[in-house]
């Protein structure tokens, strides 16, 4: 069951996050002004709330995923696999707080500015709103929380494959290093994090999580097979 779950969840992560990029503009509409992405949000109808809904269901299969793994790879020190374990829930929790408010909460601002009696004041107030959940929700507990702990369950992943016989000692390597980059790449959102490192952190991004989706998969693979 590891093993399809490793398979799986990075191919509906980016077939989620394709199919939002692709009738969103996701995520580059984040940099839009909050009505533009309302409005773009209201176009897409509920299409697109359930393919938000989607999105934040690929960010749940973590957590199965990570008790599975440590269920599978016998011989790695039990403390090990249990920080890992715990990480790798952690990482699913915050990944699902940042993705949810896309189905429930955004659909609520993007009607509001339209009822008949909405004021200017209101429209101020659903700005003030959409914007503190994305800087909370969005980059700290979701973006910054997220990369973070999914890079401590790599990392802690990548060593008890090395101790276990089940995979490849070096998927274990490629965990620890795209783990450790990974948990790098939070501190793009953290605000007194020197300019050149947040830009050095928003180029690796992109490539880093490309490369955590193909080891999720070479692990269930091998799992599988």
């Amino acid at each position: 069951m590891a093993a399809v779950l490793l398979i799986v969840l990075p191919l509906a992560f980016s077939a989620a996050f394709a199919a939002l990029a692709a009738t969103f503009d996701y995520p580059d509409i984040l940099r839009k002004p909050t009505q533009e992405i309302l409005q773009r949000f209201r176009d897409g109808g509920s299409g697109l709330v359930l393919l938000g809904w989607s999105f934040a269901m690929t960010a749940v299969l973590l957590a199965p995923a990570a008790v599975l793994l440590a269920g599978a790879l016998a011989g790695a020190d039990s403390t090990l696999l249990a920080l890992g374990s715990a990480a790798g829930v952690l990482a699913a929790f915050v990944q699902f707080l940042r993705l949810i408010r896309w189905p429930f909460l955004v659909p609520y601002l993007a009607r509001t500015p339209t009822a008949p009696d909405a004021s200017a004041a209101r429209q101020e107030a659903v700005d003030i709103v959409f914007q503190s959940f994305n800087r909370y929700l969005g980059v700290a507990v979701g973006e910054h929380l997220g990369y973070l702990f999914s890079g401590a369950w790599s990392v802690l992943a990548g060593v008890a494959m090395i101790q276990s016989n089940a995979v490849p000692a070096w998927l274990g390597i490629v965990g620890i290093v795209v783990g450790a980059v990974l948990a790098l790449c939070s501190l793009e959102f953290v605000g007194s994090f020197e300019p050149h490192g947040r830009k050095l952190a928003a180029s690796l991004t992109p490539v880093t999580y490309v490369v955590w989706s193909l080891w999720l998969a070479a692990v269930g693979v091998v799992l599988l097979f």
